[in-house]
């Protein structure tokens, strides 16, 4: 009788161990990725073919016990060592880990298409085929042109096995919290649409990482616009390109026929042309009242810019940094600078 107890006390450990204790194996990236669509024999098959299980006997007795018979896609986290019960429990309640979607600076709708399609169970493909429908985004009050305002440099949180809509929902929502009674009020007052004012913080991002100086450079384009004079902005130059390796903006880049070619065209461009820092919102929103009309580079490199009221004035300037432009990098005779 005693050997009995033992044989089945032994054996209760066995299944024991073999249900609860170290089971799972670690992928590469720490995650299982189940896709829509998966059938439990896939999933079965996948567990083995990435090695996260060595084999599927123990799921097959627990996947019965635990009553496991839907699969739901998602992101799951594969802790090495886990159990095949702690395993079969997060696959069962669907208890997946939400993506961080980081946004920094993009520039255009392909370039947030491509990091969104890397981070998301759809594709590139579906991604830029929503951000490029007029249809899809209306509801928004957006356009292809003004889409990308609205996503702000943030994190955002969402399941992997999301839409481009449920993505894009998140940054719309972001953005309309930015958008408090104040703000909006703010930018009445300086005669500025909301998207007028993130288009016009896109600009000021491109021009400078110097946050202290970034209310000056806008009232520098406000004071231009408030004139008639065309915005004379190189940034909008290489985003009608759609060259952002240009170093030095020429003449012969000022020709480019492009309505976000400021150069060629007065008043604002008809959309952003990157996803606008809040800080910078926030200091176009902010802006001082000068009499500035123009800047240019600081020979000093440093990042920063000098300003002027006159154009005298900023020819001298101009020609200062050019000089040390010149010097640094060489002579090009068609040059131009603000």
């Amino acid at each position: 009788m005693k050997i009995i107890l033992a044989i089945l006390l032994l054996a209760g450990i066995f299944v024991a161990f073999k249900l609860l204790g170290p089971a799972a194996h670690q992928p590469e990236d720490g995650f299982l990725y189940v896709k829509t669509g998966t059938t439990m024999e896939q999933l079965k098959q996948q567990l083995v073919e990435d090695e996260i299980l060595p084999g599927l006997t123990w799921f097959n007795i627990t996947e019965k016990f635990l009553s496991f018979d839907q699969v739901k896609p998602g992101k799951y986290k594969i802790e090495g060592g886990m159990s095949v019960v702690s395993l079969l429990r997060m696959l069962r309640n669907g208890s997946q880990t939400p993506v961080s979607f980081v946004v920094t600076k993009l520039r255009t709708r392909e370039q947030l298409a491509g990091k969104m399609g890397k981070a998301f169970e759809f594709d590139s493909t579906d991604a830029i085929r929503f951000l490029n429908n007029n249809d899809s985004l209306a509801p928004y009050g957006l356009d292809t042109n003004t889409v990308m305002g609205v996503v702000l440099p943030l994190t955002y949180e969402n399941r992997w096995n999301t839409t481009p809509e449920a993505v894009f929902s998140k940054f719309n929502d972001a953005y309309k919290n930015f958008w408090t009674a104040e703000r909006k009020q703010k930018a009445a007052q300086k005669g500025l649409t909301i998207t007028q004012v993130t288009t016009l913080a896109s600009i000021v991002d491109e021009e400078t990482n110097a946050s202290k100086e970034k209310g000056t450079i806008a009232s520098v384009y406000m004071n231009r616009i408030a004139k008639g004079m065309p915005l004379q902005a190189d940034p909008t130059v290489k985003f009608a390109l759609k060259d952002f390796t240009i170093k030095r903006v020429l003449f012969k880049h000022l020709a480019t026929p492009s309505p976000f070619n400021t150069y060629r065209n007065k008043g604002l461009p008809p959309g952003p042309i990157c996803t606008p820092q809040e800080a910078t919102l926030d200091a176009v929103l902010n802006a001082p009242q000068t009499e500035y009309i123009y800047f240019v580079a600081s020979p000093a490199f440093d990042g920063t810019h000098d300003f002027s009221t006159n154009y005298e004035d900023h020819m001298k300037l101009a020609k200062k940094y050019q000089e040390a432009l010149n010097q640094r990098f060489g002579k090009i005779k068609d040059s131009t600078e603000k």
